[in-house]
């Protein structure tokens, strides 16, 4: 009842045309490589337009089921965009107003399992404790009947989420973050460089500042980091989780906190200026971070998403189809090491729910209507997979076109080297280049000669003749002469080289 009722709410508020959002369920490979969904998709996201210039956008991470991640992205618009923001707040009212938000949230979410809680609790009573020996099928029916509501009652109770939200207001931007996803910033400058930054840090059981905090309440910070995770997740700050929440003191790493250590309090960044700035804002959930490091290692992790992004807006004339472009180059990467057999596959035998959100900075998108013939920027967007078992290693780097602005700029700072394939923006280069590391040449092909191999022809578009063959254009001469003097043995090959 309470969605039903913060989607009337929020009916009104229209969705942010600046972005777009691509998705992908959580896979499990088998031996054969193919791979199957093992729940359903647990990720949520939130991106409107509010009133004084005001956007809002978010990215939700959920686990043990998708009610926490949906009722964060409902409340929270409902929150923040139903007129407690205005362009009259300074920082420090922005980041109050968006602390509170959070605690609102997780509040609010935990009355509506009130009903459910007090359930589990009175069944409880009637649960006799019974030999570990006596199977579920030997119960009475009654007793059969309260376990299984019990057991649908502790689903409805538990799951959490983690959760990344960006806020613009005045042309401000501010990240309020809580666990594990990530939020990136490119600001591409008039030199033609690509500048970016990671705006939060994952609130997790290696974050140095999250340990301290645990210790002060009594925890052993040196087991938490040893053990990687706390009741099955890595993150140290969520919402929901009501389980963890209440009932920490059962939980042996948590044991000895004083107070709850699992908070949903948000860590708030900024604000960062945006006057001016040409780029894109990303939201990523931990699944599609996580898949992405897992195939390539974490060291230029952002760097490579960014350059896939970048890559994509050079080709595509819509949001929605970029961002989904880019979950699908990262869906594929994670697969084709697994299936490698190299180092890392036994990394990416699986991978979680994947969201990716853009909002782009006075960025342009393609425009699909020109061709590489009409002019503009040429960009480097893949490099095709290598077998590893091939004794050498050869990567070829593709062009696009798109067209030529000033406001425009991508820099060689996003590429980077790769065994797989990723996409590497970086020099302007006017074609399609193809590089070979394991021959002792390179070769290009330039359309920046004098052309002496391409005929001139009319304008007119050539007829066939008799035989239903157009005249030829290009002299392929030259390259005839060239190859006979590079392989010529004294002897004549037969029906010598030359067209036929």
């Amino acid at each position: 009842k309470e969605l039903l009722r913060l989607n009337f709410w929020t009916d009104d508020l229209p969705l942010c045309q600046m972005c777009g959002v691509g998705t992908a369920p959580n896979c499990v490979y088998g031996p054969d490589g193919k791979g199957t969904q093992s729940h359903p998709n647990e990720d949520g996201h939130l991106r409107f337009r509010g009133e004084d210039g005001c956007f809002l956008y978010g990215v939700f991470n959920g686990y043990d089921g998708n009610r926490v991640a949906n009722f964060a992205s409902q409340y929270l618009t409902a929150e923040l965009l139903l007129g407690q923001l205005n362009s009259s707040h300074t920082d420090g009212d922005v980041q109050k107003i968006l602390t509170q938000a959070f605690n609102v949230v997780e509040k609010s979410y935990f009355e509506t399992i009130d009903d459910a809680l007090a359930e589990k609790a009175h069944l409880s009573n009637y649960v006799l404790p019974h030999s570990e020996s006596v199977s579920f099928h030997q119960l009475s029916p009654q007793s059969q009947k309260v376990q299984e509501r019990l057991k649908e009652l502790e689903q409805e109770v538990s799951g959490g989420a983690t959760a990344v939200v960006a806020l613009i207001l005045n042309n401000k931007l501010y990240i309020a973050n809580v666990g594990t996803n990530r939020a990136l910033l490119c600001k591409s400058s008039s030199d033609g460089q690509n500048q970016v930054l990671q705006i939060n840090r994952p609130h997790s059981t290696d974050n140095e500042d999250e340990l301290q905090r645990l210790a002060a309440l009594g925890v052993d910070s040196a087991r938490v980091r040893q053990a990687g995770q706390i009741a099955g997740q890595s993150s140290t700050r969520r919402l929901g989780d009501y389980p963890v929440k209440f009932n920490y003191n059962e939980i042996d790493v948590l044991s000895a906190a004083k107070t709850s250590p699992i908070i949903a309090e948000p860590e708030i960044h900024g604000s960062h200026c945006l006057d001016g700035v040409t780029g894109f804002l990303l939201l990523m959930s931990e699944g599609l971070m996580n898949a992405l490091e897992s195939a390539h290692g974490p060291e230029q992790a952002n760097q490579e998403i960014v350059a896939m992004v970048a890559a994509e807006l050079a080709q595509q004339s819509s949001l929605e189809a970029v961002a989904q472009s880019v979950v699908e180059r990262v869906k594929r990467l994670h697969h084709d090491v697994f299936a490698s057999g190299r180092q890392r596959a036994a990394l990416c035998s699986r991978h979680e729910d994947m969201t990716l959100l853009i909002r782009t900075l006075n960025y342009p998108l393609a425009d699909a209507a020109l061709t590489p013939t009409q002019g503009g920027r040429i960009y480097p967007v893949s490099v095709p997979y290598s077998n590893s078992q091939s004794t050498s290693k050869t990567s070829v780097t593709l062009s696009l076109v798109m067209p030529s602005q000033s406001t425009l700029t991508n820099g060689t700072n996003t590429a980077s080297t790769l065994e797989e394939g990723t996409p590497t923006p970086g020099s302007q280069s006017p074609t399609a280049t193809l590089q070979s590391t394991n021959t002792q040449t390179q070769s290009s092909s330039s359309s920046s000669g004098d052309g002496s191999l391409f005929q001139q022809r009319g304008s007119q578009a050539a007829q066939p003749d008799e035989t239903g063959r157009v005249p030829p254009y290009v002299d392929f001469s030259q390259f005839y002469r060239l190859w006979g003097s590079d392989h010529s043995d004294g002897h004549s090959t037969q029906g010598g080289l030359g067209p036929q």
